[in-house]
């Protein structure tokens, strides 16, 4: 598309990539990703072709339109671009992303701003979902200014705060897509769990490491990664995937007892390179399976009492607060996060 199009770069959370309203991109689909591929720089471990920063967490899409659903604004379709290898994908949410539908949406006259603060009912297509974003916005006009700080990210922004309805079981068909909270794969206790975003929970002491080890330390252990991709492949048939050899899902979540004061430890890939904090969706699903009894992450995991928790997840960059909310029988009933965005660029771009 040597004319261009238009886009707009944003940080979502502690991810980073390209928005778009749907009406720009290619109506094909081998069209749309063909664009994007080249848009990202992909396959090429550098991306030193296009706009991709050489990660997985900055070689994201969000292709944003008006909804025509009731009580509903946008609809967000997530893709993930891969680095190295010719693949684009919507088979997972990115609850990152999704904090920069809202003020996209605004930016680009989808939703009208309110004097204050304006709600976004953002449906996620590739899941079927209900996400709303509150997006300040004094005077009507949307701000990135703010004195927010998460981890993971350097600074201060305005707070974007998420809350999630019904995600449970949003890709697999169940929170717990076998039935059990327990499965035995490869010799290692696992749970499979889906509350927005299909993980395999396991305990990072039972694949030989502490759980507390950097990022580039569990990227250059070949043995653990091949030991939890060989789960990661049995565990995707186990949770109604499939065949997930060429699927950014289900995430690896290996778990351990917190030591900074927060409900547990992860160290997250994604799926085959460690995450350097971890995604809201997967927070979540950790988080749920913290308060399951019996889980692989329950008896690690310091949770406070009550119906409403707050669950700190400690990651290699910090920490990432994520809110359950549970009914009289402990079952989860809803879930929500504190995110921050930036606009980077707004612009044409040419592929």
């Amino acid at each position: 598309m040597s004319e261009g199009i238009p886009a707009m770069w944003m940080r979502g959370g502690t991810s980073k990539g390209g928005f778009f309203l749907a009406d720009d991109l290619p109506s094909d689909i081998n069209a749309r990703d063909a664009f994007l591929l080249r848009a990202f720089g992909s396959p090429d471990p550098r991306q030193i072709d296009g706009m991709g920063g050489a990660d997985p967490l900055t070689s994201k899409v969000a292709i944003v339109s008006q909804s025509n659903r009731p009580a509903i604004d946008v609809d967000y379709l997530f893709l993930q671009v891969f680095v190295d290898e010719a693949i684009v994908t919507d088979k997972q949410n990115c609850g990152n992303m999704l904090a920069g539908v809202g003020p996209f949406a605004i930016e680009r006259g989808l939703v009208a701003a309110s004097n204050g603060e304006t709600r976004v009912a953002i449906h996620m297509v590739n899941t079927g979902k209900t996400a709303t974003a509150v997006v300040q916005t004094p005077g009507g006009v949307v701000t990135y200014a703010g004195a927010t700080a998460i981890d993971g990210v350097p600074g201060t922004a305005a707070p974007v705060p998420l809350s999630f309805a019904d995600i449970a079981g949003s890709s697999c068909g169940a929170l717990l897509p076998t039935g059990r909270v327990i499965d035995m794969i490869e010799g290692v206790e696992t749970t499979l769990i889906d509350n927005g975003m299909p993980c395999v929970v396991l305990r990072a002491a039972d694949v030989g490491i502490t759980g507390y080890e950097d990022r580039d330390t569990l990227d250059a252990d070949t043995g653990l990664k091949a030991r939890i991709e060989a789960i990661r492949l049995a565990a995707g048939p186990l949770m109604n995937l499939g065949d997930v050899s060429d699927q950014s899902v289900p995430k690896m979540m290996l778990v351990a007892a917190p030591r900074a004061g927060g409900t547990i430890c992860v160290r997250s890939f994604i799926p085959h390179r460690c995450h350097a904090s971890i995604g809201v969706l997967g927070a979540v699903s950790v988080a749920t399976a913290c308060v399951l009894a019996g889980s692989s992450a329950a008896a690690l995991a310091t949770v406070a009492a009550g119906a409403t928790k707050t669950l700190s997840i400690e990651h290699p960059s910090g920490i990432t607060p994520c809110l359950i909310e549970t009914d009289a029988d402990g079952v989860v009933t809803g879930a929500g996060m504190i995110r921050t965005t930036r606009k980077l660029f707004d612009g044409t771009l040419f592929a």
